[in-house]
């Protein structure tokens, strides 16, 4: 029968008044390579075989037993395994009285590669904040400098270009820092969603137009006859369209077409197909494209637009699919719940 301690995901070793291991668990057992036979019994110190970067015990640093009476628990450090690996690692001191002797230690082990992973994604988040926003600030500081010293000496059309060009740019930081404020809420389960009846034809009409005027790549719309209202926040549909299909331009090649209709796959859904005729994703890259930071090709980007899409869709309850182009190319389609009524 397995030892309801064995069932817990965590490492966990209890020592007692006198400091002797009286359990540990498989996981603990595995992190710490000993027997948990060979370990009960044995001293706390010799069985907890965790150090920090100067070589120092656990026990050592910690004291458990000798601290002041009204410690209550050890909060979570990090401390290195006799291999090397990092693990986080906290403990609760159990006391019969409030500022009595500590009468039994409860010692938790946690892997340090969730924490890890973390840390990496943040210095991503921080790298491509710096990079992504660099460029724009650049235009912005250069053009106002440019207006400031110059003015009397530029034309109407030259400062008319100038301002143009900087409001672009002020533009395109409002949108890098919008996205990556939706990253923190999408990741923190914070997403605010404001729905309601929403025309998904007329979203993509605007989002057709509006990217026409900014790029030489030809765009088609085609609109299937009487597609029904969606349940959505208008304003995220605008996002998502708007980066599906910006994504399309900018990654794709030839002419990109948008396709609003029914979904085949579920009537119960309304669903916008964007394909381009580039060189398409080769299907070992599909899972990783809705993943924060993947890029693809030499043209760069956040590599937030495609995660922020999936987000977005999957928060309405609706449905992110890529696939090839019949063809060649890809396609994406975001598929969007029906408005309830119109659904039955």
């Amino acid at each position: 029968m397995t030892e309801p301690l064995d069932l817990l995901p965590d490492g966990v070793v209890v020592a007692d008044a006198d400091g002797c291991v009286t359990a540990i668990n498989a996981v603990a057992a595995g992190m710490l390579d000993v027997a948990p036979p060979d370990a009960v019994g044995r001293k706390l110190d010799d069985v907890l075989a965790l150090t920090d970067h100067e070589a120092r015990a656990w026990t050592d640093a910690n004291t458990p037993y000798d601290g002041l009476p009204t410690v209550k628990a050890v909060p979570e450090q990090a401390w290195l395994l006799p291999d090397g690996t990092e693990v986080l690692v906290t403990a609760r001191l159990h006391r019969d009285r409030p500022i009595g002797p500590v009468t039994a230690v409860a010692v938790s082990l946690r892997s340090g590669r969730g924490r890890a992973r973390l840390d990496r994604e943040r210095s991503d988040l921080v790298a491509t904040l710096a990079h992504e926003l660099r460029s724009p600030l650049t235009g912005v500081k250069g053009f106002v400098n440019a207006l400031l010293n110059r003015w009397d000496k530029l034309n109407d059309e030259q400062k008319k270009l100038m301002l143009t060009t900087a409001s672009a740019d002020a533009e395109r930081l409002s949108r890098l820092i919008a996205e990556l404020l939706d990253v923190a809420r999408i990741d923190t389960g914070r997403l605010q969603l404001h729905r309601r009846p929403t025309d998904l034809v007329l979203k993509a009409t605007r989002v057709h137009d509006s990217i026409t005027h900014a790029t030489s790549t030809p765009l088609e719309l085609h609109v299937d006859d009487d597609v029904p209202s969606v349940d959505a926040d208008p304003d995220k549909v605008m996002q998502v369209l708007t980066n599906v299909v910006e994504n399309a331009v900018r990654h794709g090649d030839g002419t990109v077409r948008i396709h609003v209709g029914p979904w085949a796959e579920d009537p119960s859904f309304a669903a916008v197909t964007v394909t381009d005729e580039g060189d398409g994703i080769p299907v070992e890259l599909r899972k990783r494209v809705f993943t924060k930071f993947w890029t693809a090709g030499k043209r760069g980007g956040s590599g937030l637009g495609l995660y922020i899409v999936n987000g977005l869709v999957k928060a309405h309850g609706g449905v992110v699919t890529v696939d090839d182009r019949p063809g060649g190319g890809a396609r994406v389609v975001t598929a969007w719940p029906v408005v309830a009524e119109v659904a039955r």
